[in-house]
């Protein structure tokens, strides 16, 4: 919360310098405070459990969790901050919060696109008989855009074991995603319950430390 101070004014001259002329790095560069993703306390709570990780990556190089291509130059130009989250679990559960900020909303925007490209260039992949296909649908409602993405391997038409289920939002610069990834069946509504509930938590916060229009 910025504190507005008023002062009353004399009649002295002061310089104040323009705008334009204060050094750029004089200006805070957008951060992700402390504490700020909604899994971070969990992470930093002492763990024991041989069976299970959590791990913090502050890395803007970090490779964005739905990543159907598997690049890790998908929607990385344009970052100036991001933070990770992943918890992992024997036998093969996972999941990932997600923040990351951009220069701009345009770039935000074009990170998104990037990630609709990939889903179309790498939506079904084969080997060794199965197939691995990821499947987004827009949701309404939730950021300026959003999509939840289920990626499941198929022997045939029959869903086999191995999923994963994501939720990616742009709310201005800011791109978020909650992913779970374990032992599914066929994708069903269920699925990304837990998901879009911290995906729209996070949103709702969002706007203090993005640039949101």
């Amino acid at each position: 919360m910025k504190k507005i101070i008023a002062l009353a004014c004399v009649a002295v001259a002061v310089a104040v310098p323009a705008a334009s002329a204060i050094p750029a790095a004089a200006v805070a560069a957008p951060a992700i405070p402390k504490g700020f993703l909604l899994y971070e306390k969990d992470a930093a709570k002492k763990d024991d459990d041989p069976e299970t990780n959590w791990k913090v990556s502050h890395s803007v190089k970090a490779k964005l969790a739905v990543n159907p291509c598997d690049r890790g130059s998908l929607a990385r130009v344009g970052r100036v901050a991001a933070r990770t989250v992943t918890f992992t679990g024997v036998p093969d559960f996972m999941k990932v919060e997600q923040v990351v900020l951009y220069a701009s909303p345009a770039d935000a925007a074009k990170a998104v696109t990037q990630v609709r490209s990939a889903l179309a260039a790498c939506g079904t992949t084969t080997s060794a008989g199965s197939t691995y296909r990821y499947v987004p649908t827009p949701v309404t409602g939730l950021g300026d855009e959003a999509l939840k993405v289920s990626g499941q391997v198929y022997y045939g038409k029959k869903a086999g074991v191995g999923g994963d289920r994501s939720v990616l939002v742009r709310k201005g610069n800011a791109v978020l995603v909650y992913l779970w990834a374990g032992e599914y069946s066929a994708p069903a509504k269920a699925d990304w319950a837990t998901q879009l509930r911290d995906a729209r938590r996070m949103t709702a916060k969002i706007c203090a430390i993005a640039a949101c229009r």
